[in-house]
């Protein structure tokens, strides 16, 4: 997709961190945009920090983990543009902990959310974009955490494991058509990821300060705020990923060598599978 003049982005997670960039991204580069969140407060101090593009720009309150959420979203979007070009599949939030110690609750609410908000924005929104028949692009936020399993990071590490698998299998899907499609992995970036339990239910309990979640929490924090790129970079990437239609869209170059790690452990696998069948 080279042309965003005149054409239509939905980005859900849009009021803060990455998702706020991307709005502003594709605003400036001349496309209208809805942007969904769950966050009423939120959504107001976005619409007023975008409010130089005006009639450009729409929110609207949305919760990704609730399919009739999405699909009055989806509704409210066509209703006011016509046809959405670009879907940015972006909500997320992050649990941690051991695998064994995360409650029923917090393991529904991240896959909730992190898978399930995927889903439910392709399930509402694929079939419109198939049918308006022009050019368009799909982004599914994805992490580095979805490439690799990190100790500590189990849960948050399966759910984004699931969207880059997903989005791979999408990608085949459309291959041939107006569609494309891409999952974002960032590294570090400077958002307000690690207060995303801010908008968990009551049943998903905050952990205790001295626990090993919590000070993982900190420290995720403390890592973002000195060492994670701006969200705009990210959304640049981002926008540069759409135009050239890569199925993986990267941030963090440095972090190349723990995929050759992975891989390299695959390919060790498979050499001792041909020697055990050659025995």
């Amino acid at each position: 997709m080279q042309d965003f003049a005149g054409k239509t982005g939905f980005v859900t997670g849009g009021a803060s961190g990455i998702g706020f960039a991307l709005c502003r991204a594709l605003l400036e580069a001349g496309m209208n945009v809805v942007l969904a969140d769950i966050e009423a407060a939120a959504l107001d101090r976005a619409a007023a920090d975008l409010a130089v593009h005006g009639e450009r720009l729409r929110v609207v309150q949305c919760d990704v983990a609730r399919r009739e959420s999405v699909a009055a979203a989806r509704d409210a979007a066509i209703g006011h543009f016509g046809s959405i070009h670009v879907l940015c599949n972006n909500a997320g939030v992050g649990t941690g902990g051991r695998i064994d110690t995360v409650s029923p609750a917090a393991w529904s609410w991240l896959m909730g959310v992190n898978l399930m908000g995927v889903i439910h924005g392709l399930g509402e929104f694929l079939p419109h974009m198939k049918a308006h028949g022009e050019t368009g692009h799909i982004v599914n936020t994805g992490s580095m955490a979805g490439m690799n399993g990190f100790r500590g990071m189990g849960p948050y590490c399966a759910s984004k494991a699931a969207v880059v698998s997903l989005t791979e299998a999408l990608a085949g899907e459309l291959a041939g058509t107006a569609l494309g499609a891409s999952v974002l992995c960032p590294g570090a970036v400077n958002t307000e990821f690690y207060e995303s339990r801010r908008n968990a239910p009551a049943s998903v309990p905050p952990p205790p300060p001295n626990s090993r979640e919590g000070r993982a929490a900190a420290a995720g924090t403390k890592l973002t705020m000195d060492h994670g790129i701006p969200p705009a970079e990210a959304a640049a990437r981002v926008l540069a990923g759409i135009r050239d239609d890569d199925l993986y869209i990267f941030t963090h170059p440095q972090m190349r060598g723990m995929i050759d790690d992975r891989y390299a452990r695959l390919s060790a696998g498979f050499d001792k599978a041909a020697a055990f069948g050659s025995g």
